[in-house]
C-alpha cells in the first residue's frame, strides 16, 4: 500500500476489498481512510477502469472483424461499421460518406447512427468542402474540439446549417481509402467540445481500414454476381473469383479467431505460412523481427524490404520486391510493422487480398501488445523513479514490488543513466527498456538497471546500440553493481556524475563509467567524491600500511617529491636505497606493474595530495 498504510489497516483493508469486487470511486471515497491510502486505491480504480475500457475496445474492434468478415451485404456492412464506430468511441453520433462516381467530385451521406436532423441526413459536399471533403481531398484523417469555430476547414452555408441543425461540435473523420483511392469518409462527433486522442484517431481509422476492405469485398461479389448472369461463359472464372473471396473471407475469421484465442506474433505468422504456403517474418517499425514461420534466414536484404515497405505505405496496399511481398501493417496513418511473404513469386488478386487481411489482422495484434507494453512500463517506470527518489523511507516495500514485476533488487545491478538532447523522454525510454531489466524516467533523465558485472562496457555498448537505433546521439554513465534501494541510489549519483563528466568532455555519445575516466571525472564532475578517488587510486597501498604498519604511503610521496631519484628519496625517508628499492616493488605489487606509466602516475600523485590535504 503506502508509506502510512498496511494490510493491517482496517480502511486498507476495507478499500482492497472493494477494489476485488469492482466497487466504484463513489463507494470507495465512502470509506474513512487517510487521503495517501485514499488517493492511491482512486489511483488503481482508475487504472483498471482504463484497461477495461481499453479490453472493451479491442474486443468491439475483434469483434467487428468477425462481423465483417461475415456480412455480404453493403447496407449491412455499413450499418454495423457505423454504429460500432459510435458505440466504441462513446460518440453523439457517427456517420459515413461515400464519394459519388460523377465528375465533381463530391462525397454524399450514406449512412448515420445517431442523428436526428433530415437536412444532416441528404447533406453533399464538394471537393474540399468542410472537414468531410478535407479528408476526402488529402486522404488524412482531421479532428476538430469545435467545428463552426475552426477556421482550418472550408465552411459553406449548406454544410454549416446541416451541422447546426443536427447540433454537433466537435468531429473526427478519417478516409475510407482502397490503395491510392479513397472512397469515402467515416465520422465520430458530438454535440459538445471534445479533444479526440490519437489512439481514438488510431482506433477510428482501424475501422476505416475495416470498412474500406468490407466494401470493397462487397462490391465484388455484387459485380461477380452480374457479371454471372449477363456472361455465362466467363462462370468458371466467375466461380473461381468467388472461391477465392471465399477462402480469403475464412482465412480472416480464422486469423480473428488466432488472435482472439491469445495467440503470440509468432502463431499468427504460423497461421498466415500455413494459409499462402510461402515463408512469413513480422518486424516491428524498426525493423526488428517479432516472429517468423517457414522462412528461411536468408531473405531479401534490408535495403530492398526498406523500399518495398515505403512502397506498400505510399500504396496502403502488399508490393512486390526482390523475390518477395511486403505488406504494411498500419492502424491508421501509423506505421506499426510490416509483414513479409517469401516463396511466393505470384500472388492472384485472391492471395493478395488474404495476404493484405493478415497486415490488418497483426495491426491488430501489434495494437493490444502495445497496450500491454505500456501499461507494464509504466509501473517498471514509477518502480524505478520511486527506488531512486526515497530508497530508505521503506525499503520493503521497493524490494517487495520489484518481486512483482520479476526483479529481484537485491542481486547486483549497474545502474546507468542516459543522456539526449533530440529524442523525447518517452522514445528513450521505450527503446531502452528492451535492453533494461527496468526503465524509467528520474530527475528529468532516463535510468536504466541492468545485469552485468561490467557497467562501464554496458554504458560504451548501449551508447553505441541507442545512437545508432535513435539517429540521435544518446550518452551514457554508468557505475555498480550495486544491490539494494540505498546502494542503487548512490550507484545512480555516481552514474549521474559520469554522464556529466562526459558531456563537459564533449564526448557525447559515448558510454563509460567512473573506472573509465579516472581524475578527470573528479574533476568535471558536478559532485566531486575525494574519498570514493582516494580509496580507488591508493587503497590496497593504504590497506596494507594499515595492517603491518609499513610505510609504504610514505614512501610514495617521497619518490614522486624526489622526481623518481631513488638516492634523493632515500636522504628523505633516513634510508638505505635498497630498502626504498624494496618499498617500490611492493607498491607494484599492489597497484600494478603500470603504476610509473604516465597516466597512472597522474591519478596516483593526485590521490596523494587529496590524501594529505584531506587529513
Amino acid at each position: 500500500m503506502t508509506d502510512t498504510a498496511s494490510a493491517d489497516d482496517p480502511a486498507a483493508r476495507r478499500l482492497l476489498e472493494l477494489l476485488s469486487s469492482g466497487a466504484s470511486s463513489e463507494e470507495l471515497a465512502r470509506v474513512p481512510a487517510d487521503g495517501a491510502t485514499m488517493r492511491l486505491a482512486l489511483h488503481i480504480r482508475r487504472t483498471l477502469d482504463a484497461h477495461s475500457r481499453r479490453e472493451a475496445e479491442l474486443t468491439a474492434l475483434f469483434d467487428t472483424a468477425s462481423d465483417l468478415a461475415r456480412l455480404r451485404d453493403l447496407d449491412a456492412v455499413l450499418r454495423s461499421i457505423v454504429r460500432r464506430a459510435r458505440m466504441l468511441l462513446g460518440a453523439d453520433v457517427s456517420y459515413l460518406t461515400l464519394n459519388d462516381h460523377s465528375d465533381d467530385g463530391s462525397t454524399y451521406m450514406r449512412v448515420t447512427d445517431g442523428s436526428a436532423s433530415a437536412v444532416f441526413q441528404q447533406l453533399r459536399l464538394g471537393v474540399g468542402e468542410g472537414l468531410g471533403g478535407l479528408v476526402a481531398q488529402t486522404a488524412r484523417p482531421y479532428a476538430t474540439r469545435d467545428y463552426p469555430r475552426d477556421s482550418r476547414f472550408d465552411h459553406t452555408g449548406a454544410i454549416d446549417g446541416a451541422v447546426n441543425d443536427e447540433g454537433l461540435v466537435a468531429i473526427l473523420g478519417v478516409p475510407l481509402s482502397l490503395g491510392e483511392r479513397v472512397i469515402g469518409v467515416l465520422f465520430a462527433s458530438e454535440r459538445r467540445p471534445r479533444s479526440f486522442s490519437p489512439d481514438e484517431v488510431a482506433l477510428l481509422s482501424s475501422f476505416a481500414d475495416h470498412a474500406a476492405i468490407a466494401i470493397d469485398n462487397a462490391r465484388l461479389i455484387e459485380e461477380s454476381t452480374a457479371a454471372l448472369a449477363e456472361l455465362g461463359a466467363a462462370n468458371e472464372t466467375i466461380k473461381a473469383h468467388h472461391e477465392g473471396l471465399a477462402r480469403a473471407q475464412d482465412a480472416h475469421d480464422r486469423l480473428t479467431e488466432v488472435v482472439l484465442g491469445g495467440a503470440d506474433v509468432a502463431g499468427v505468422a504460423a497461421a498466415v505460412a500455413a494459409m499462402l504456403g510461402g515463408g512469413i517474418v513480422v518486424r516491428d517499425a524498426e525493423g526488428r523481427e517479432l516472429g517468423r514461420s517457414g522462412a528461411g534466414r536468408v531473405g531479401p536484404e534490408q535495403a530492398v524490404l526498406s523500399r518495398a515497405l515505403r512502397a506498400s505505405r505510399t500504396a496502403g496496399k502488399a508490393v512486390a520486391e526482390g523475390g518477395a511481398w511486403v505488406c504494411a501493417v498500419m492502424a491508421g496513418p501509423e506505421l506499426l510493422g510490416s509483414i513479409t511473404l517469401t516463396g511466393r513469386a505470384g500472388l492472384d488478386d485472391a492471395d493478395r487480398r488474404l495476404f493484405e487481411r493478415a497486415g490488418v489482422v497483426t495491426a491488430l495484434l501489434l495494437l493490444l501488445r502495445r497496450s500491454a507494453a505500456e501499461a507494464e512500463d509504466r509501473v517498471r517506470g514509477e518502480l524505478v523513479a520511486d527506488l531512486l527518489t526515497a530508497p530508505e523511507r521503506d525499503p520493503a516495500t521497493l524490494l517487495h514490488r520489484g518481486r512483482r514485476l520479476g526483479v529481484d533488487l537485491t542481486a547486483p545491478h549497474a545502474v546507468l543513466t542516459l543522456h539526449a538532447d533530440d529524442v523525447s523522454r518517452a522514445r528513450l525510454t521505450s527503446v531502452a527498456a528492451r535492453r533494461a531489466v527496468l526503465a524509467g524516467v528520474y530527475a528529468e533523465r532516463v535510468v536504466m538497471l541492468a545485469d552485468t558485472a561490467d557497467p562501464g562496457e554496458l554504458a560504451r555498448r548501449t551508447a553505441v546500440e541507442l545512437s545508432h537505433a535513435l539517429g540521435s546521439p544518446v550518452t551514457v554513465g554508468g557505475a555498480g553493481p550495486a544491490s539494494g534501494p540505498a546502494e542503487l541510489a548512490r550507484a545512480h549519483a555516481e552514474s549521474v556524475r559520469c554522464v556529466r563528466a562526459l558531456l563537459a568532455l564533449g564526448r557525447q555519445g559515448r558510454g563509460a563509467a567512473p573506472a573509465d575516466l579516472g581524475f578527470v571525472g573528479l574533476v568535471l564532475g558536478d559532485r566531486t567524491d575525494v574519498a570514493d578517488f582516494v580509496r580507488a587510486t591508493l587503497g590496497p597501498v593504504l590497506d596494507y600500511d594499515a595492517a603491518r604498519g609499513t610505510e609504504l604511503l610514505r614512501t610514495l610521496r617521497a619518490y614522486f617529491a624526489c622526481g623518481g631519484n631513488l638516492t634523493r628519496a632515500r636522504s628523505e625517508l633516513h634510508v638505505h636505497v635498497n630498502t626504498v628499492a624494496q618499498r617500490l616493488e611492493r607498491v607494484a605489487s599492489l597497484l600494478g606493474s603500470d603504476w610509473q606509466q604516465p597516466d597512472r602516475a597522474l591519478e596516483i600523485q593526485l590521490a596523494l595530495r587529496l590524501h594529505r590535504l584531506s587529513g
